[in-house]
């Protein structure tokens, strides 16, 4: 693919090259390059990728992408004439952006055919129940008939794959790649846990979400490598709801209101206040043959008698957003229902035998 191409989406400005050259990769990673790769140039806590730029162009990068000039001098016209593509330094596309990161997004979207664009894209995010409602929508959604993939904290379901997870949002080339993945494994969906530090880090850049679900907010990522400030912490979560089409919240959190202050989405929804689109009345504990649970009656734009194989207030709150998404993407309320009597997360509320 052609460089101009991948940047059609961004600003930039061109420090040295052609935007006419061939990209055949694209890479963060300084030991994973090829003839033809295009390089992202990332600032991270512990390494800066502007200071691989010379040895990425003697491996054969072609491209890179910038936040501030790079050293190229030490190339020679010797690499240049060697049998693995390598350029010389006035061969190389040397791409200036704002954020390299931002741009690693977008550009890598663009490298796999914007493979978001092709799925219906269902982003969570929130302190807590994240994972075990990532698990609760996908169930709904295969029991439906979509095929659905998973990004989240424990793994990536890609299809038949499954891969266990490094960061609960990974880098944002590395999800485009699982994306382009779903898509050519006939996947029509897939649901995402988003983490502050994700929208942060522009890990989500690139991806058109269609539903994004807010579960709570309570202090933590809160530290020297995280987040300065509980306030910076919350704004970053609200970022999500100026990148989704829906978004869907739980207007029990005593924070609900500030997350959803500047969203640009339609807004659903969910909680056991008055007036919630789907609303918990009547709570109520169970235990039957060893399995703990709540009932509670659902009403607003339904009324269902709602049973959920998982203990606590939580739960419900968890189930409320799981059933507002699979209900909007057109999930029949029968198999919602029927997936959260038997729903089990591996490693959430677990009954351990003693």
């Amino acid at each position: 693919m052609k460089l101009i191409e991948l940047l059609k989406d961004i600003d930039y400005t061109i420090l040295s090259g052609s935007t006419d050259v061939e990209v055949t990769a694209v890479e963060n990673d300084s030991r994973k390059i090829s003839a033809g790769t295009l390089f992202f140039c990332i600032k991270g806590a512990n390494f800066d990728g502007h200071d691989f730029a010379a040895q990425v162009v003697k491996h054969g990068a072609k491209v890179l992408i910038v936040e501030h000039d790079v050293d190229l001098t030490s190339l020679s016209q010797g690499n240049a004439d060697s049998s693995d593509g390598n350029a010389n330094e006035s061969e190389v596309a040397v791409i200036k952006v704002q954020s390299s990161r931002y741009a690693m997004g977008v550009i890598s979207a663009a490298f796999y055919g914007n493979p978001s664009d092709k799925l219906t894209v269902v982003g969570i995010t929130g302190t807590k129940g994240k994972t075990t409602t990532t698990y609760m929508i996908r169930s709904m959604l295969e029991k439906a008939g979509h095929k659905t993939g998973l990004i989240g904290t424990i793994e990536v379901i890609n299809g038949d794959k499954v891969v266990p997870a490094k960061n609960t949002t990974p880098e944002s080339i590395v999800i485009q790649r699982y994306l382009k993945e779903m898509v050519d494994n006939g996947l029509d969906s897939v649901v995402m846990e988003v983490s502050s530090q994700g929208l942060m880090l522009d890990r989500v850049a690139g991806i058109s979400f269609d539903y994004g679900i807010f579960t709570n907010l309570s202090e933590d990522h809160i530290g020297p490598n995280e987040h300065k400030t509980f306030d910076e912490y919350l704004n970053w979560k609200a970022k999500l709801f100026t990148l989704c089409k829906v978004g869907i919240f739980n207007i029990d959190d005593e924070y609900a209101d500030k997350v959803m202050k500047n969203r640009t989405c339609e807004t659903v929804t969910f909680g056991m206040k008055d007036g919630a689109d789907y609303q918990a009345k009547n709570l109520k504990l169970y235990e039957k043959d060893g399995e703990l649970g709540i009932t509670y009656d659902l009403t607003g734009i339904y009324n269902e008698k709602v049973r959920v194989s998982l203990p606590g207030e939580f739960s419900v709150h968890n189930s409320l957003s799981a059933i507002a998404v699979a209900d909007k993407i057109g999930v029949p309320m029968d198999n919602i229902l029927e997936i959260l009597t038997d729903i089990h997360v591996k490693g959430r509320v677990e009954m351990i035998p003693i």
